[in-house]
This record gives structure tokens, C-alpha cells and sequence, in this order.
């Protein structure tokens, strides 16, 4: 699956500019194009994957463009091509003679050096031309953009000139200010030498730009754009860059995008810097992201620590299921298509065979499937929401074999029934159960003429309703001992999340009125109880005084918050609106930087933690509150 075109999308032809590369094309000697040994080509060539990996065939193209002039090299036609909606290019040269070459050069740092002889083909024998492959012109992994030009040795060696893609998303870098839809000004401005140096933000457009105030003539302002929070600015500084004219005070920058969907960059981080002419420091202001809303903003936060590439979020396992499937839950909810590509990636290149530490620290035997059998069934939920958003039939078929999986576990000569955590049968717990329960429920509810596991979820939903997982106070404990007895152990959100929505599933699919008064019990304790709600606001017992969160327990919030929507939806409960808003409100009030980023504790204060973990959970609560 692919991302939307954004309309208007452009690449542009750069030659000297201040932060592009130089107009020269470095042309090299025959005997270096042939050993890629010019000096300033010192990069080593690495595969770069977005929404295809480097080596993709021109043919699958989805349209061909010529950005740039065609090249004449003693009377060979050197041609670069590009297509916009894959954000690939490559090269070709006709009317030649049997060895002749051409190939890709690509720069990650404005021409300084590149990559040199990318996809390098010789015209055969019988022929008068020929092409390399396609290549990105975006690293999302690595939270850049490229420079990339066409090079043909046929006698000579000459290049075409660079192309650089032009950052677009509902509006492209270089659009005048006066287009804004609004005008916030999210951190305090700098000052320098008595000038104001003020960031100014479209929010709704997710575009900024950068202004100087009670200056002089010369004075210069401009944006600095990057896309990994400020670690790194491939795309230079300088964006925009501006002088304050003769007889004049102030000055302002165009504007310039904060996201590039077709390649794969979201969350671009934005700051204003000026200079007063007479002196060669600048100042800066902090770091924003904009905030085109909130679920948007904590989205695009997310998806700058997803690498699409592996096509996970790094270092964990069933954590990422539970990130795309907060993803997706926005998406479908606001009918965004920006992610389809992440959530396909993920699927193609997770559904194989990875060994112990590659993925999760147990094996992965394909189908997402590994000895711990609640890591298996986050995956199976995942695919679940993957298919009711894009309603392709292969997430359906992916769920169902991980739930025929899961099955293997249920197991009535202990407890009499319930399905084991791990493959050992060490343990029945209330995750794994309430994973269970809601997989076979909405499998019976999105499988035609189901027979199975509508059956299977009634089994599943009587058994966790009898088996002592529900305390007398409403709440959800973490599982049962050897001789099936509530445990007592810690109460999780996401285990109470988990049986709400297994039970309003299987009320949707069956018409079970006690699973959803249960459901109802469940959310409605949730509330008022202080293990899980304290001062209106969802707090995990890791989230209290010197306390942290591990890293499987920063996202227990969030699913506690999708499932509670879910019911939300299933009764129209105004209770459960209000406690969403509130979460909402907290996370954003309390809880965020100017960089978008959310915590751990959504009352904020305390050692708050932030990472990926917290941001796909702290998303959900947001999602939720729409």
C-alpha cells in the first residue's frame, strides 16, 4: 500500500544557493567514474528504504517525470527521471554505444559529498542504451533528505544537475506568509543585540516561518529545519534565509513544512534564528513541532521513531503492535491516509522468521508468532484493525492464523479453561485472557458465515467472567495462582481495558447483555477507583512519587483508553466522553513539550518518562477524546 500524492508535489532543480550543493558537477575523470574514486565521493552507498527499498525497477514506476534538462554527451542523451508519488529517481542514457555507463549520485549533506556510481549499468553490445534502477531521494530511517543527479561516462564523464525534493504537504516551502490560516507564536522570542527574532506557526497547515523585529537594514533572519528534534539538520540552516531591506526595521522568512508524507518525515521540528549585520552570531528560538491537533501532533511525534526500514519501533516487540494499532486507530478515526505505507511496511517485512534478539528476545517463527503467546496476540489484534481500516482480506487471514495459534493454549484441565501466557504453561493471567477474548470476539464478528469463533469467544467471555480475574471491588487483577485463585497482584490498566473491550466485543458479536453490564462494572470502576484514577486523571501505580514505568508499562494507559472508547461508542455514555476529554486535556496541558512529546504521567510532574512507548499511549488518550 502507498501513500496518498499530495497534490502540487514538486521536485526542485537546485543549482548555488546558499545551502544547496554547488552548480559544478564535480565531473570526474574516466578512470575515477570507473573506480568511484573522485575525493569528495566519500560516502559508502548504503540500501535506503521509504515506501520501497533502493533497487526497485523502473518499470513499477508510478509516473515518470524529467526534472531536469536532458544531458548531451558527445551526442548520448543523459536523462534523469523521477516519480513524485514513489519519491524515487534514476537514470538512463540513450543513443549510445555498447559500453557506455550511467548511474545515480546522491548527497545527503547539500553536495558536500554523495554517493557515488549508485545502480551503474554498462549499454550491452546489441544495444544504444540503457537505465539504472530507482532509488529514494528520502532516508526516513535516518531522518534526512536527498540530493540525487544523473551521470553518464560515454566518452566524457558529465552530469546533470542535482535535484532536491521540495518539501509539500497541504502547502510547499516557499509559500508567502500571507497564505497562513493563523498566526501562533508557541515560544518566547529571542532577542540580539535589541533585535526580536519571533517563530511564527500555521498550525492548521503545519508550516512556519521565522521573523526579525526593531532591526536595521541587513540584518538577516531565517529557519532552521530538522527533522530528528534538532539533533541533526540535513535539509541546512539558512531555510528561507532573508535580509531586513534598505529604510525598513523588520523582515520575515516564507514558510517552510514541518512534514514530507510522501517521504516518510513527519514531526519536523522548526526554530528561527537571526543575525544582526554588524556581528556574526545569530540566536535562536527553541525547537516547536506545530500542532495541527492534538491526536495529528502526537501521531507525527510517533512517527519519527518509526524506522521504515525494519518497519517497527525499535527494541520492542509486542510494543509495537500496540503503536501501530494506536496509529491506526487514529487514522481510521480521522480518515488520514499518511500511515497506510507504515502499516503495510510493517506487515511485509515482520510476517517472516526472526531469530531470538532480532525482534523480541524469544524467536520469532513467522506469522508474528513466538513462545509468548500475549506477544503473539497483541499482533493478531493489530491486523485486526489493520483490516477493518484498509479492509484488505490479508490482515483478516493474518489475525485468524495467529488466533488458530493462540488456540492451541486454551486449555480446560487446568482452571477449567483459560489460555496460558507462554508456550512453557506457567501462567493463566488476565492479559493473555483478555487478548484472547477479544481476538476470537472480533474474528466471529468480521469472518463470513462464522461458525467457530463466535463459539470460541462465548467460551472465552464465561470463563473470564467465573474465574476470579474480577476482584470484589470491580478491578481486574493480574492473574491466578496454581490452584486458580485471584492472585491479588497489581491492577493494570491494561488489563481492565482489555476485559472492557473483550466483553463489548463479544456483546456486539453475540448479544451477551451480562458481558456488557460487566463491561460497564469494569469502566465504571475503573473510574472512581484510586488503584487505577487518581484526581480525575488515569494513573498506573509505577506512576506515583520516585516511581517509573518499565518499558511495557508506559503503554498500559493507552489501551485501557481504546477500549474504554469502545465501549464509549457501544453505549453512548456521556461518563465516558467526559473522563476521555479530561485525559486529553491533562496530556496536553500537562504533560507535553514544545516538541509534541508526551510522558508517562498524564497529571505530568514527578520523573516523567517520554519516549515512542509513551507517545503511542498517550495518543490513544487522544484519539479517544475526539
Amino acid at each position: 500500500m502507498r501513500l496518498r500524492l499530495i497534490p502540487g508535489l514538486l521536485l526542485a532543480v537546485v543549482m548555488t544557493t546558499a545551502a544547496g550543493p554547488p552548480a559544478q558537477t564535480h565531473a570526474r575523470t574516466h578512470a575515477q567514474a570507473q573506480q568511484g574514486t573522485d575525493t569528495a565521493a566519500t560516502t559508502a552507498a548504503a540500501v535506503v528504504c521509504s515506501l520501497s527499498c533502493d533497487g526497485l525497477d523502473p518499470s513499477l514506476a508510478q509516473r515518470e517525470s524529467f526534472p531536469v534538462p536532458t544531458k548531451d554527451i558527445n551526442g548520448r542523451r543523459l536523462r534523469l527521471h523521477a516519480s513524485d508519488p514513489d519519491g524515487m529517481a534514476w537514470a538512463s542514457v540513450d543513443d549510445g554505444q555498447a559500453g557506455d555507463s550511467v548511474w545515480l549520485d546522491r548527497s545527503w549533506d547539500a553536495g558536500a559529498d554523495w554517493e557515488p556510481l549508485l545502480g551503474r549499468a554498462s549499454v550491452p553490445s546489441t544495444w544504444t542504451g540503457t537505465r539504472t534502477l530507482m532509488y529514494n531521494l528520502t532516508d526516513p530511517s535516518h531522518h534526512r533528505r536527498g540530493w540525487l543527479r544523473a551521470c553518464a561516462d560515454a566518452g566524457a564523464v558529465s552530469c546533470t544537475e542535482w535535484i532536491h525534493p521540495t518539501v509539500c504537504d497541504v502547502l510547499c516551502d516557499g509559500t508567502d506568509a500571507d497564505r497562513a490560516s493563523g498566526d501562533d507564536q508557541p515560544v518566547p522570542a529571542t532577542t540580539l543585540h535589541g533585535r526580536v527574532i519571533r517563530l511564527h506557526v500555521d498550525q492548521r497547515n503545519s508550516m512556519a516561518w521565522g521573523s526579525v523585529e526593531d532591526g536595521d537594514p541587513d540584518d538577516e533572519i531565517w529557519l532552521d529545519r530538522s527533522w530528528d528534534e534538532g539533533a541533526s539538520r540535513p535539509d541546512g540552516s539558512s531555510l528561507g534565509r532573508t535580509a531586513v531591506p534598505g529604510g525598513a526595521a523588520t523582515a520575515r522568512t516564507a514558510m517552510f513544512a514541518t512534514r514530507d508524507p510522501r517521504g516518510l518525515l513527519y514531526g519536523g521540528a522548526v526554530r528561527a534564528c537571526g543575525r544582526e549585520a554588524a556581528h556574526q552570531e545569530g540566536s535562536c528560538t527553541a525547537w516547536v513541532r506545530p500542532e495541527p491537533s492534538r491526536p495529528r501532533a502526537a501521531a507525527d511525534a510517533l512517527m519519527a521513531s518509526y524506522d521504515p526500514d525494519q518497519g517497527w519501533w525499535h527494541s520492542s516487540w509486542w510494543n509495537s503492535a500496540a503503536a501501530l494499532t494506536a496509529l491506526i486507530d487514529f487514522a481510521e478515526r480521522t480518515g488520514t491516509h499518511d500511515y497506510d505505507g507504515a502499516v503495510a511496511r510493517t506487515f511485509d517485512r515482520n510476517k517472516g522468521v526472526f531469530a531470538a534478539g532480532e525482534r523480541s528476545s524469544d524467536p520469532v517463527e513467522g506469522h508474528f508468532i513466538s513462545r509468548s503467546i500475549d506477544d503473539t496476540a497483541w499482533w493478531g489484534m493489530t491486523w485486526v484493525a489493520a483490516y477493518d481500516y484498509t479492509h484488505d482480506p490479508r490482515y483478516l487471514t493474518e489475525a485468524t492464523t495467529i488466533a488458530e495459534y493462540l488456540r492451541r493454549y486454551w486449555d480446560t484441565g487446568s482452571c477449567g479453561g483459560g489460555i496460558w501466557w507462554d508456550r512453557e504453561r506457567t501462567y493463566k493471567n488476565s492479559v493473555t485472557a483478555g487478548l484472547y477474548l477479544s481476538l476470537t470476539a472480533s474474528l466471529h464478528r468480521r469472518v463470513a458465515d462464522d461458525t467457530v469463533w463466535g463459539a470460541r469467544a462465548t467460551e472465552a467471555g464465561n470463563w473470564f467472567l467465573s474465574s476470579g480475574l474480577i476482584n470484589s471491588s470491580g478491578l481486574v487483577n493480574d492473574g491466578l495462582t496454581g490452584d486458580c485463585r485471584n492472585n491479588g497482584q497489581t491492577v493494570w490498566s491494561y488489563n481492565q481495558g482489555l476485559a472492557i473491550g473483550g466483553l463489548t466485543e463479544l456483546w456486539r458479536g453475540t448479544g451477551d447483555t451480562t458481558a456488557l453490564a460487566t463491561a460497564r462494572r469494569l469502566a465504571d470502576s475503573a473510574l472512581a477507583r484510586t488503584e487505577l484514577t487518581v484526581d480525575g486523571v488515569l494513573t498506573e501505580s509505577c506512576d506515583v512519587g520516585q516511581r517509573s514505568c518499565d518499558d511495557n508499562q508506559k503503554q498500559f494507559k493507552g489501551v485501557f483508553m481504546r477500549n474504554l472508547d469502545s465501549l464509549r461508542l457501544a453505549t453512548g455514555s456521556a461518563a465516558y466522553r467526559r473522563f476521555a476529554a479530561e485525559q486529553a486535556d491533562s496530556v496536553w496541558a500537562k504533560d507535553r513539550d514544545s516538541l509534541n512529546r508526551l510522558g508517562a504521567r498524564w497529571a505530568g510532574g514527578g520523573s516523567n518518562q517520554t519516549d515512542w512507548r509513551t507517545q503511542s499511549s498517550a495518543l490513544a488518550a487522544l484519539t479517544a477524546a475526539r
